[in-house]
């Protein structure tokens, strides 16, 4: 078991050092403030729970199987990314030539960057797939399939949460620097720029 484990631990560790969606969207909302970027981390493993119960349950090898469900969510989540990539270009054109007070705006609940953390997961079909493929190469022999299998998610959910915690304190340490309003301006740039092209390619695949 202690094996099983570590091997988990090892590939928890390779999933979330790959850059994605829910990477670029952590750090964007890290860059407001560490209360937002730690909600989108919340809100980012409650839907990586939420897939590996469904998984565990063995639903997800329905919307595997139904191809008209994985397009409907593969289109969906296309849309999810386009929004935030359009959102953050605009903020971006919005502040350009502008102080810094621009940035802060009208303050936004932690319930907002709960809810587009969780958005951003949901909406994303390759992360129900994986949770289906994933889990279960780690369930012991002779173990229960499905509190192994819950277990496994929220362990994974748990795990992810202090990895991207370490994101949301590196940005707030390099707060002096990325508070200036050119650089964020140019990061809202950059993080808008990666979720519109990620959108456009999740839209664009058959």
């Amino acid at each position: 078991m202690p094996t099983t484990l570590l091997a988990f631990l090892g590939a928890c560790t390779l999933i979330a050092a790959s850059p994605g969606p829910s990477t670029v969207l952590i750090i964007k909302q890290s860059l407001h403030s560490r209360r937002s970027g730690f909600l989108t981390v919340l809100g980012n493993e409650t839907g990586v729970f939420i897939w590996g119960v469904v998984a565990a349950f063995g639903l997800t090898a329905l919307l595997t199987a139904s191809e008209v469900a994985y397009d409907v969510m593969r289109v969906v989540g296309a849309v999810v990314l386009v929004g935030f990539g359009i959102q953050a270009l605009r903020q971006a054109r919005r502040a350009k030539g502008a102080d810094d007070d621009v940035w802060q705006g009208a303050p936004k609940s932690g319930w907002h960057s709960y809810r587009g953390g969780l958005l951003l997961n949901l909406a994303n079909p390759k992360a129900a797939v994986f949770a289906m493929s994933f889990l279960p190469q780690f369930v012991p022999e002779g173990a229960p399939h499905l509190p192994a299998m819950v277990g496994l998610a929220a362990l994974w959910a748990v795990y992810e949460v202090g990895y991207y915690g370490l994101y949301v304190w590196f940005v707030g340490r390099l707060k002096s620097v990325l508070s200036r309003a050119g650089v964020r301006r140019r990061l809202e740039q950059v993080s808008g720029g990666v979720l519109l092209l990620l959108g456009v390619r999740m839209a664009l695949e058959g």
